[in-house]
């Protein structure tokens, strides 16, 4: 439409809106804005304006209009008001906004994308038909209408009778068996009949005969039109047999791109995501509000949601909108909202009436069979919206469907928002009978991969094992209400005798049970008469209790979109439920590669504490159920991931729950960094380490790498304790490198420990002690000084003499050695120091000879060492009593004094004629 096509008056849109139903310029809007040519607002008010033109005295909008503008002109009104709500006054939160507007921009962006012709309507939408049975026709047989007769659709008024009291019940079904859909085993055939003949609006076409003459001479036309375009597009394919790489003159480029696409309603299909109790319903019922004139046709995968989704529509106000399914010959503008399975959907494809311009897929992951799939696809008039709580765990296969995302709220978003109750977790090992799991083969099917449920259950149904977890229950759980998933119908059984052997409430229900006896149990659970259900698949979908608050995994799933079907029956919030429970049946430290899915590696988290809030808030002393460990685990499987969990959490890791490998790693990184405070807790953290070995990897790396010196010290005073030659080896070795204070108070620890203890063999303990000695020849060679001063002479005559002479230089100090006590004898060993082979043999073999004994020889180089000075002197005092004892008793600490200071000049003497004899011998020749 030209630009400067002016706004038209107030009375005309006033008309348009009463047709309509819908208002086109909201309060607080410029008309001239609202209405701008070109906007889909206004084209909408032309297009009902041109209506009311054809018949002034229409009532109710076309069905193409229905098709094109109802639903985009109610989210429109929706969401202009600053609290949407539904019609009995439910706000809707902001997550069922997203969903609402996030479907409301993506109908704008098409609706401005369309090209539209000169009357204002797009060419897309145009020729609009009664029943959808016309329409379900492959890419290769639509029939595009030329401009003139699209222009004559769009005029053309539709075929509208008066409203009848009733209709009659639909065509009976047939009674072929139809492939069943994932998600649909539970429905039974039976279900279709019961149909209530009482429930809303509905229009009975009764078109008359001179409207059905007119029909027939357009389809002759049509048909006409088809015969003599038959020999050209024969030509024209026999043309385009040979390729070609050029184009003709005059060829215009926009027809080759116009080809019918391969799935021509892709662009009116969206879908949204909401976790499971975030209200997906709610948000479906947005919808219903918003589509006044169009009728919403509500699909599910069980006849017992049918129920739930009609009774949430009685108690949201929509209980007179509520109509049985319209077939063929039926139409309705007054907003009819039909619930049905899609079972029911595909057994009626191509009869269902065009009044249904939108299509609610609830649980759209269960649409994905090959004939549901294929039904919607070839149902190109309504506009079809999904809604999933798993959708971006198969978002490949949703998209394939449903193109276009239009909002996310997931598990995790809606837990940190308080809308779904908090999550906590506790893993439990399924013990050694059932650790083969991971044998069980895996089965792909239609939309992800699962465990073989035959050989599952023959793992897992065993008496002991069924009675164990009915303690472990009862146990850790007693009263808390729950739902257990089992491997099977006939474990879920099983299960149910052995909890109510352990006194628990329990139930075992399963697709086997008479819907009337579920609906017994389900009601006895809510009333607390049960307080455990136990079934293999049932529950995992199309159930909700706000009561239900334990989540026990029992039968492992490799499908993430199933475990997260599961966890939501414990996410809705419910008076004094402080969080849902989960319990995995796994082993503590399993990571996110292990086929077996988890919650932690549902959410992708790092880390794994038993008991505590995996996704949430925290909210502390509010009616916990669970005990929360103080340890944690990483879970990842990323090596980076892991890493960064032993820098963060590395004095809280559970290390006997760690592999081999990264025990070793944890070890070496808590000996690097261990403070004096955590040592004490370190140790304890290797309290199961049988073998010594983690606990000689953590005691070494501390010795070479703490930055403390006194607990390097430490360690190194334990690892005598491990008995350990490697460890002490290693250890000897390390502390050779240590400064001169450090290592002599080393080689006290180390002789100390060969005197105590029978480490190693005993050669091992001599060559230990003899490079102990040489640590700290400087020592022995002090007091072999003060003990023999002719030591001084010898030492000199081997320091400087080679070749022969040193070699005789050492069997004389050896010789002199043997006619000197043990203690001496050692000493002058240990402080002699060999140049040549010859002379490293000879001291080689008197050392071999004295080292007989190691501990004897430890004992004795040990001696060597000076005792350690007391740190603070005894105080004086200052004035004596004036008696004798007084007087007697300052005799006797002056009396020490003087001795201690003669101790002292003495020990300086030694020591400056010990380096005077160094300094002579480095000067001589």
């Amino acid at each position: 439409m030209a630009e400067s096509t002016p706004i038209p008056s107030t009375a005309d849109i006033s008309r348009a809106e009463k047709l309509v139903r819908e208002r086109f310029v909201h309060d607080g809007e410029d008309p001239a804005v609202a209405l701008a040519p070109g906007s889909p607002r206004r084209r909408a008010l032309d297009l009902a304006l041109a209506e009311l033109q054809e018949d002034p005295k229409a009532k109710n909008p076309s069905t193409a209009w229905r098709r094109e503008f109802s639903l985009l002109l109610g989210l429109e009104r929706v969401l202009s008001e600053d609290e949407p709500k539904l019609a009995d006054g439910t706000v809707l939160s902001a997550h069922q906004v997203d969903a609402l507007s996030g479907t409301l921009a993506a109908l704008l962006a098409a609706a401005q994308a369309t090209t539209p012709n000169g009357n204002g309507r797009a060419a897309a939408s145009a020729s609009p038909e009664l029943l959808a049975s016309a329409d379900i026709l492959g890419p290769d047989d639509i029939v595009s209408p030329t401009d003139g007769d699209r222009d004559s659709a769009a005029e053309r008024p539709e075929r509208r009778t008066a409203p009848s009291a009733e209709l009659d019940s639909p065509d009976e079904e047939d009674d072929e068996d139809d492939e069943e859909e994932p998600g649909e085993e539970d429905e039974p055939e039976d279900d279709e009949d019961e149909e209530d003949d009482d429930l809303g609006p509905v229009q009975r076409a009764a078109p008359e005969e001179d409207e059905d003459d007119d029909d027939l001479e357009d389809e002759r036309e049509l048909i006409a039109d088809e015969d003599e375009d038959e020999p050209e597009a024969e030509a024209e394919a026999e043309a385009e047999e040979e390729p070609r790489d050029w184009v003709e003159e005059g060829e215009d480029e926009e027809e080759l791109l116009a080809e019918q696409p391969e799935d021509p309603n892709a662009a009116k299909r969206f879908w949204f995501e909401h976790a499971t109790g975030a209200g997906k319903t709610v948000a479906a019922l947005g919808f219903v509000e918003a589509s006044q004139t169009g009728g919403v046709l509500i699909l599910t995968h069980r006849r017992n949601l049918v129920d739930q989704f009609n009774g949430e529509l009685r108690d949201r106000g929509y209980a007179k909108r509520i109509s049985r399914p319209l077939l063929k010959g039926e139409d309705s503008s007054k907003g009819p909202v039909t619930v049905e399975t899609y079972q029911w959907f595909v057994r009626n494809a191509g009869k269902i009436s065009s009044a249904y311009t939108i299509v609610i897929c609830d649980e759209a992951h269960t649409a994905l069979g090959e004939k549901t799939s294929g039904a919607i696809r070839e149902w190109t008039g309504p506009i079809f919206i999904g809604m999933t709580a798993t959708g971006a765990l198969i978002a490949r296969h949703v998209t394939d469907l449903f193109p276009t995302q239009t909002s996310r709220f997931d598990l995790a978003q809606a837990a940190r928002r308080g809308v779904i109750a908090p999550l906590r977790c506790v893993r439990i090992s399924p013990g050694v009978g059932v650790r083969t799991i991971a044998k069980v083969p895996l089965r792909r099917g239609e939309v992800d991969t699962e465990f073989d449920q035959d050989e599952l259950a023959k793992l897992l149904d065993q008496q002991p094992f069924n009675l164990a977890v009915a303690n472990l229950y009862r146990t850790r759980f007693n009263g808390v209400p729950g739902v257990v998933y089992a491997a099977g119908v006939r474990h879920a059984y099983n299960l149910a005798e052995a909890f109510r052997a352990e006194g628990i409430k329990a139930q075992g229900v399963s697709g086997e049970t008479p819907k009337r006896e579920l609906a017994e149990i389900l009601a006895r659970y809510e009333r607390g008469d049960i307080d455990v259900l136990i079934n293999a698949q049932l529950l995992a979908e199309g159930w909700n209790s706000p009561r239900a608050t334990v989540c026990v995994h029992l039968a492992p799933t490799a499908s993430k979109r199933i475990y997260q079907q599961r966890v939501g029956r414990v996410t809705r919030r419910h008076p004094g439920k402080e969080a849902g429970l989960v319990v995995d049946f796994v082993h503590p430290a399993t990571k996110h590669d292990d086929p077996v899915v988890t919650l932690h590696s549902l959410l992708d988290r790092d880390v794994y504490r038993g008991g505590a809030i995996v996704v949430g808030p925290v909210r502390r002393g509010r009616g916990r159920r669970m005990r929360v460990e103080r340890r944690v685990l990483p879970v990842c499987a990323e090596e980076e991931r892991r890493f960064a969990v032993f820098e963060r959490e590395l004095w809280r890791i559970a290390v006997e729950h760690l592999d081999y490998g990264e025990q070793h790693v944890w070890a070496a990184l808590a000996g690097a960094r261990v403070a004096p405070s955590g040592w004490r807790r370190a140790r304890a953290m290797l309290h199961f380490d049988r073998t010594g070995e983690l606990k000689s990897r953590f005691l070494i790396t501390a010795v070479q790498r703490n930055k403390n010196p006194q607990l390097r010290l430490r360690a190194l005073s334990d690892i005598p304790a491990l008995r350990d030659p490697d460890a002490f080896d290693t250890a000897i070795d390390i502390i050779g490198g240590w400064p001169r204070d450090e290592r002599r108070e080393a080689t006290k620890i180390m002789l100390r420990a060969l005197v105590e203890r029978r480490i190693g063999r005993r050669d091992q303990a001599n060559a230990w002690i003899w490079r102990l000695a040489e640590y700290t020849r400087d020592v022995h060679e002090e007091y072999a000084v003060q003990r023999w001063p002719e030591t001084k002479r010898l030492l000199g005559l081997l320091v400087n003499s080679a070749g022969g002479a040193h070699a005789r230089n050492a069997r004389r100090l050896i010789h002199a050695a043997r006619k000197q006590d043990r203690r001496l004898a050692a000493a002058l060993l240990a402080a002699a120091l060999a140049h040549s082979p010859e002379a490293e043999e000879a001291l080689r073999g008197a050392r071999t000879r004295m080292a007989r004994k190691p501990p004897a020889l430890a004992r004795e180089l040990l001696r060597n060492f000076p005792k350690r000075r007391a740190r603070g002197s005894r105080r004086r005092r200052k004035g004596g009593s004036g008696g004798s004892g007084g007087g007697g008793s300052n005799g006797t600490a002056l009396v020490r004094a003087n001795g201690a200071s003669t101790d002292g000049r003495a020990r300086q003497a030694a020591k400056d004629s010990v380096a005077e004899s160094r300094a002579s011998e480095s000067a001589s020749p």
